[in-house]
């Protein structure tokens, strides 16, 4: 199964882009043209733009905290791979883990923030013991999207 979450990040990006576009235009109306001149909702200019701000702010930055990462898995082939990376306004470096579908070890789910920024953790067997990778953030992913990757990794999972 080969599985990535494209068009998720792109629409999350275009998004961001439309507000962001609505919050400039807002100020340009309201300070350049000073078009818009009365109160709005009974409030100054000053106190909507800070309302507008802050939550343009907040729904910029929510991606990054959340860790939104674009996620391409694949388990085609003897090898089980993810290539991800953040999403957010600022991008993240590009990762990529490959396990050998042989030394495979299960994987983990965390969940933080009211469930809302999860992590999905694989481990792999080595001579040594059995080692913890990182996070792949998989809260960009709707849930039945993550569903077949659980359903994927559980077919992989070795015999007990």
């Amino acid at each position: 199964m080969t599985f990535n979450n494209f068009k998720n990040i792109i629409s999350l990006r275009i998004k961001l882009f439309a507000i962001s576009v609505i919050l400039i235009a807002y100020l340009i109306l309201v300070y350049a043209a000073e078009i818009i001149k009365f109160p709005i909702f009974g409030l100054s200019d000053t106190v909507v733009t800070l309302i507008l701000v802050a939550l343009y702010l907040f729904l910029a930055f929510l991606p990054m905290y959340l860790n939104y990462q674009y996620v391409s898995y694949s388990d085609e082939g003897d090898k089980i791979s993810f290539r991800y990376f953040t999403a957010g306004i600022i991008g993240g470096r590009k990762n990529s883990l490959e396990i050998d579908k042989k030394s495979f070890a299960g994987f983990s789910v965390e969940s933080r923030f009211f469930g809302l920024k999860k992590g999905l953790i694989l481990y792999q067997n080595f001579r040594e013991g059995k080692a913890k990778y990182p996070p792949v953030y998989i809260s960009g992913l709707k849930k039945k999207e993550r569903q077949k990757i659980f359903w994927s990794l559980k077919q992989h999972l070795p015999e007990s």
